[in-house]
């Protein structure tokens, strides 16, 4: 596959984690039986798998390295730290509070990633204040 179809297929993937994550957190804050439901609990992995993949792909296309490539490192740190915060918010957590305030944590985790991603910087927000368009 060439670079701009490995590419699409990675941003679609991430649009589609973000659609995903955000309902079941609004699910999850209406004590939604939705969140229950079997698409719900596998879609999200089947779609982060393609996710995961299409970055992977898209490293080796581009023969980025973590160590060689500061955002990219910064990005593959985030990685578990919204993973982590995600699970908290749609399974550990007890207490509503908790679990939202987990979940919006993860959603600037998300958005971090996608800024470092968009910026090639993992300081984007420095960029931002430097005036620099993302």
């Amino acid at each position: 596959m060439t670079y701009a179809v490995v590419k699409y297929v990675h941003l679609a993937a991430v649009a589609l984690s973000f659609a995903l994550f955000f309902l079941r957190g609004l699910w999850m804050m209406l004590d939604s039986p939705r969140l229950g439901a079997r698409w719900v609990r596998v879609v999200p992995h089947a779609n982060d798998t393609v996710l995961l993949a299409a970055g992977i792909w898209l490293a080796v296309l581009l023969r980025l390295a973590p160590r060689e490539s500061a955002w990219l490192t910064a990005k593959l740190v985030a990685l578990p730290v919204y993973i982590g915060l995600g699970m908290l918010a749609l399974r550990f957590f007890r207490g509503k509070g908790r679990r939202i305030a987990a979940w919006l944590a993860a959603l600037a985790v998300f958005g971090y990633m996608v800024a470092v991603a968009v910026s090639h910087n993992p300081w984007p927000w420095t960029a931002l204040l430097a005036g620099a368009p993302l």
